[in-house]
């Protein structure tokens, strides 16, 4: 096992000299097994150590400065009897007994152990990188080895927590394709970290590494006690020099202002839950119970966090077309930076409430495969990709997430699917005789199917259109009850993989159904046989050579894309 990885020496008459300078990281990739950080475990299991030993320090301030600063306060008492230990604790008996030394001589014992501990679990944790899978191998006793198939990777996670930032390292998750398949990675370097990111996304696509493994073979390399040196001082020079250098990230598509920001996390559901529960709670003071008035400072309180949990996640957003796919980045503290490779999204929606119709904001999220669970609240923030945006800022999120929907098809996507029902409406909807049922958006709850795509609208006060892509689209369905059985009408469900995203939709014509179950299916079968996003890069390098100036155009002029 490669322990430590090996630098490939730079000669400083190369002109890619600068270029391997910059990547600065060893070949992680080469196949071999690797360790991380030497420092993952502080931040694994040192911070909270460090927590404890605070809480400690803080109950015991007393007699810590008793013991080291006596004449400081001349209340304390220092005539302490032995016998009291007996109903005491052992700081008194130390004290009695004049233990210094011994009680030192056994908190250092303990933290050497704690030491060893820290240092075995990081000496049994590697991870390698082949053709196929990412490999990570953990644990002293009980062994665990996780595999990630390259072909099945949904997405590929950077976290910068807001401590680990300040020492230059980066946490990376590969998220499978099933619950609880994640990959982690934690912790690495900045610049490794997007160096790995980057080689498991080349990977993934079909490409090889051919070209960069033959590099590294070409160089000699350096021997295990520099690589070793090399390692530590490079963690140790990140501890004293602090904040990780900036990460080189594709300018960003969308730019949303921090006012609008704030805005809309005020002017939404939750700003109406708190007026409901202020006006509960006031009217339950003025019935005859004051003591209710009590209960609005938590409440105030609890929005607060909120709001600013919400806010402080959003901040620092940015997307962009890379050429492994969309690069999403957000979070002020805890900085998280996704890619979404190229046929990872099951289902977009796009959504409006009406307290965001005056100011044209509309929201977008996805459902796409996490590696997490339903419980997961980290789930949560992964699926929204536009926070808020105008309708500008919309459509250059969707032609990101969606490359191939064909030009002649975007007005039934913003026009008729968005901002419709338009003259000449080509959705199919809610009949007339069932309206009764969807009194307020019977007019606008209707579907369209797409030969590469189902999309589905509905909603009067707050608007959503989602589509599903058929090639990723699992299975479609048609349910009726007594009362639509009666009405001659139906709903359709698209089955697709479990998120934000709603694949229902009722009352619509049964025979208009029935005609979209039959048609769906056949679409979503020509789709997916055609379908070779899992590995998007197949077609070989003219492809990727064809492919690559057309996305550094999105990315240099996004307004030409409207």
């Amino acid at each position: 096992m490669n322990e430590f990885p090996q630098d490939p020496p730079v000669q400083a008459s190369s002109p890619a000299a600068p270029l391997v300078a910059a990547r600065a990281a060893p070949q992680l990739s080469d196949g071999e097994w690797h360790r991380l950080h030497p420092l993952t475990p502080l931040f694994r299991g040192g911070l909270f150590l460090v927590v404890i030993a605070g809480l400690v320090i803080a109950n015991l301030r007393d007699r810590l400065v008793f013991v080291f600063l006596p004449w400081i306060d001349d209340d304390i008492d220092v005539n302490v009897d032995v016998e009291e230990f007996r109903t005491g604790d052992p700081i008194d008996f130390i004290i009695a007994n004049n233990l210094y030394l011994v009680a030192g001589l056994v908190l250092l014992g303990i933290l050497l152990v704690l030491i060893g501990l820290f240092y075995l679990s990081w000496r049994f944790h590697t991870f390698r990188i082949t053709g196929e899978d990412v490999e990570v191998r953990s644990g002293v006793l009980f062994r665990t080895h996780r595999r990630a198939p390259l072909d099945r990777v949904q997405g590929v996670n950077l976290t910068r927590p807001m401590f680990a930032r300040l020492v230059g390292m980066a946490k990376l998750e590969v998220v499978g394709a099933g619950l609880d398949s994640n990959v982690k990675l934690e912790y690495l370097s900045t610049a490794n970290a997007e160096a790995v990111r980057a080689d498991i996304l080349r990977l993934a696509s079909g490409r090889g590494l051919a070209e960069a493994q033959a590099a590294g073979a070409a160089a000699p390399g350096r021997s295990r006690r520099s690589a070793a040196a090399s390692v530590v001082s490079a963690g140790i020079n990140g501890l004293i020099s602090g904040a990780e250098e900036p990460v080189t990230e594709p300018e960003s598509v969308v730019h949303i202002p921090v006012g609008r920001l704030i805005a809309s996390r005020l002017l939404s559901t939750s700003t109406l839950w708190l007026i409901a529960i202020i006006v509960a709670i006031v009217f339950g003071s003025i019935a005859g119970t004051p003591w209710v008035l009590f209960t609005l400072i938590p409440a105030l309180i609890g929005f607060g966090a909120y709001w600013v949990r919400t806010i402080t996640r959003s901040l620092r957003y940015s997307i962009a077309p890379t050429v492994s796919g969309v690069r999403i980045t957000f979070g002020l503290f805890t900085t998280i930076t996704e890619i979404l490779p190229p046929g990872r999204v099951h289902a977009v929606e796009i959504s409006q409430s009406i307290l965001w119709r005056p100011a044209g904001w509309w929201e977008i999220t996805v459902n796409r495969l996490s590696g997490r669970g339903l419980a997961d609240g980290a789930n949560d923030q992964f699926t929204t990709v536009l926070p808020v945006g105008t309708r500008a800022d919309v459509e250059r999120v969707l032609r990101l997430l969606m490359p191939g929907l064909p030009e002649s098809e975007w007005p039934l996507v913003f026009e008729h699917g968005i901002l419709g029902p338009r003259p000449e409406d080509p959705y199919t909807n809610t009949p007339r005789r069932a309206r009764l049922l969807r009194p307020l958006s019977w007019k606008r709850n209707g579907f369209l199917l797409l030969p590469d795509a189902l999309m589905m609208r509905r909603g009067a006060i707050w608007r959503k259109l989602a589509i599903f892509p058929l090639a990723r689209l699992q299975s479609i369905g048609i349910e009726q009850g007594p009362l639509d059985r009666a009405l001659k009408v139906a709903s359709i469900r698209a089955h697709t993989i479990t998120g934000r995203v709603y694949g229902r939709l009722a009352i619509l014509d049964r025979d208009a159904a029935l005609g979209v179950f039959e048609d769906a299916e056949a679409a979503a079968i020509t789709a997916a046989s055609s379908d070779h996003s899992h590995r998007w890069a197949d077609g070989g390098p003219e492809a990727i050579e064809a492919e690559s100036p057309a996305i550094e155009a999105l990315a240099d002029a996004p307004e030409q894309r409207l």
